[in-house]
């Protein structure tokens, strides 16, 4: 059984036991959490279409850690005029395991 659900902007496709990156949830490593924006249920005899979402869905996923990923550096220069900047930005994340999929 699988599953595409949204969060964070984005959708992903999960089974279970997958562990997945996705933008920060809260909670603490070792919380469960219910992702209820399933927009697909598959892999059953018949697929469920969400308009937008499955009614009464749920993904339960486990935090494993909260942390941010690696920095992207952005530089900017004017040429001849002896401008530069140069910025660092680190993105926090969610790594979740999937651990149930209801639907």
């Amino acid at each position: 059984m699988y599953a595409v659900i949204r969060t964070g902007g984005k959708q992903y496709k999960v089974e279970e036991g997958t562990s997945l990156s996705v933008e920060k949830l809260d909670g603490n490593p070792g919380d469960k959490v219910d992702l209820t924006d399933v927009l697909f249920v598959g892999g059953t005899d018949s697929p469920k279409v969400g308009r937008p979402v499955v009614d009464g869905a749920v993904v339960t996923a486990e935090i494993l850690r909260q942390d941010r990923s690696a920095k992207v550096v952005v530089y900017k220069r004017k040429r001849r005029k002896g401008f530069h900047k140069e910025r660092g930005h680190r993105q926090p994340f969610t790594s979740l395991k999937v651990l149930s999929i209801k639907g």
